[in-house]
């Protein structure tokens, strides 16, 4: 039975480290400290999201509808998911304006929603 490797200490609650890595055709191992990818590091429920968002080919209307979930929140679990990545999640408020009308105007956001991500910023 395969589990999924654990990232987080169960007792202490502090990133673990990959230490062997064995082949399961000839069992050859190799020990070492390994680093984990960053996206190894993501919660269950992160790494969810991270694979709906790609298989919707970072479709947000898709997404919204695949997770019954609004705009803001798809919005709101991407920049969570950016900054567990280690990544900046500022934006330029005049670029987001930009993405926000335009969005408006291709009808993949409500005019309420629109409102609501004006006002974030």
């Amino acid at each position: 039975m395969k589990y999924p490797i654990l990232t987080q200490c169960p007792v202490c609650d502090h990133p673990l480290h990959a230490v062997k890595l064995e082949c399961g055709h000839c069992r050859t191992t190799i020990e070492n400290r390994f680093e984990l990818s960053k996206l190894a590091q993501l919660s269950p429920e992160q790494l969810h999201f991270v694979i709906t968002f790609l298989v919707n080919r970072g479709n947000i209307k898709e997404v919204e509808k695949e997770l019954g979930i609004s705009y803001p929140t798809v919005r709101g679990k991407l920049n969570d998911i950016i900054a567990a990545l280690g990544y900046d999640t500022r934006k330029k408020p005049e670029a987001d304006h930009k993405k926000v009308l335009s969005m408006l105007d291709n009808g993949e956001i409500t005019a309420e929603e629109a409102v609501k991500l004006l006002k974030e910023e």
